[in-house]
């Protein structure tokens, strides 16, 4: 298999580190999955490298599991970014159309986009990327794609744009972390843009959608409506503090409070019955009531969405009609869609990775599979450019022979 047939998606999560490579099948929309690996995480808190040293261990173990399993060495990789640091700002850029006929080209999109993100920022903050709301044309607004349109014309050309962004150490230590396990970096993608490749339709993202992505250590927001993004947060909240208040809760280790919020851990549990179970450590009964579980459950639950829907004020956002989609490894919690539905007062469902991945039904692979299909979109639009640079380079040598054969 060629090298530049595999693309490879390495998700760096706070309890887990997963690996997927996959093979565009030829003549469709789908791919072959190579390898799918998945090791606990070390050295991530919260969405964040803090030791790179163990995190690039962790990956060049994976890397090299992966390689022995395709028979060929992976040179680079597409990853993800978290944490709270992450940041969004919106900016406005304006500039004059430069042809003489005020046709409307590429170069002029790419100098509006420029100088939307002439704007100060804070000591060690960084921007990772820019989304483009609307263009504005001559005071004409809700422009999606100027560059897309043929002949457009205009004197002025204006944009909204949203700018993504993030604490320039944590990014670095990311970087050294991959980058120390012999692998280059493609692109990195915020969490929650990853996943909604990997979930959301082109239908959900034209309607108005929230996408809520609840991972271990955090929880991801991202907004689209008439398929562009509107808004993308970060809280510090996941589903390991909701293991974390069962253990508290229930007196026990935080291994047995896992098993109980997988086995018995819910949404709305108001019963009384009693639970036993044995400590696998110490090997006595653990004895709770239903009733106390859910409490614990239902308080962190609301928790996390009550601070979501807190983020979301900032951004005046309207109606979403496709409503809220849950997906990350919390999302697997029983009733945690009538849940939403309820706190959100909103249609909710759980996410479901498209049928690009027929052989993955994994929720918690949403953010690997969605980096796949980010890198599938580059490399496309890659081709597209070379090309359009080849038939630019063509026409010009056809002018040329014009002028010198007759």
């Amino acid at each position: 298999m060629a090298k530049s047939n595999i693309i490879t998606g390495l998700d760096i999560g706070s309890s887990s580190i997963k690996l997927v490579v996959v093979s565009p099948k030829a003549g469709t929309s789908k791919f072959e999955i190579l390898s799918q690996i998945s090791e606990p995480s070390f050295g991530v808190r919260r969405g964040v490298v803090i030791n790179p040293e163990k995190v690039s261990q962790i990956i060049s173990r994976i890397l090299e599991k992966a390689q022995v399993e395709i028979g060929q060495k992976i040179d680079d990789v597409f990853i993800n970014i978290g944490g709270s640091h992450i940041f969004t700002t919106s900016s406005h850029g304006t500039i004059a159309v430069s042809r003489a006929d005020q046709k409307i080209s590429r170069e002029d999109v790419e100098r509006v986009l420029q100088e939307a993100q002439t704007f100060s920022l804070p000591s060690n903050k960084e921007i990772l990327k820019v989304f483009p709301k609307e263009f504005i044309v001559d005071g004409e607004r809700g422009i999606k794609d100027v560059s897309g349109m043929e002949g457009v014309k205009g004197v002025r050309l204006e944009t909204e744009i949203l700018a993504l962004g993030c604490f320039a150490p944590f990014l670095k230590n990311l970087q050294k972390a991959v980058l120390e396990a012999d692998c280059q970096i493609s692109d990195i993608i915020c969490n929650p843009l990853g996943s909604a490749q990997a979930v959301l339709s082109p239908q959900e993202k034209e309607l108005g959608v929230l996408l809520v992505e609840i991972g271990a250590g955090t929880t991801s927001f991202c907004v689209f409506l008439e398929g562009s993004l509107l808004a993308l947060g970060i809280i510090p909240i996941g589903s390991e503090h909701i293991t974390h208040d069962i253990a508290m809760g229930l007196k026990t280790d935080v291994q047995t409070a896992e098993r109980i919020k997988l086995q018995f851990g819910s949404c709305f549990l108001k019963g009384g019955k009693q639970i036993k179970l044995k400590e696998k450590d110490s090997g006595e009964s653990l004895v709770f009531s239903q009733k106390l579980l859910g409490e614990i459950v239902d308080s962190r639950v609301t928790e996390i969405f009550e601070q979501v829907q807190k983020e979301l004020k900032k951004f005046s956002l309207p109606k979403l009609p496709a409503g809220v989609v849950l997906c990350g490894g919390g999302a697997k919690l029983p009733k945690i869609k009538e849940f939403a539905k309820k706190s959100f007062k909103l249609p909710c469902k759980l996410g479901r990775i498209l049928g690009f991945f027929p052989e993955i039904q994994d929720s918690q692979l949403s953010c690997a599979c969605g980096l796949i299909l980010e890198g599938k979109e580059d490399i496309t639009e890659e081709e597209s450019s070379t090309r359009r640079i080849f038939q630019k380079t063509k026409n010009f040598f056809k002018k040329i022979l014009k002028l010198f054969i007759p």
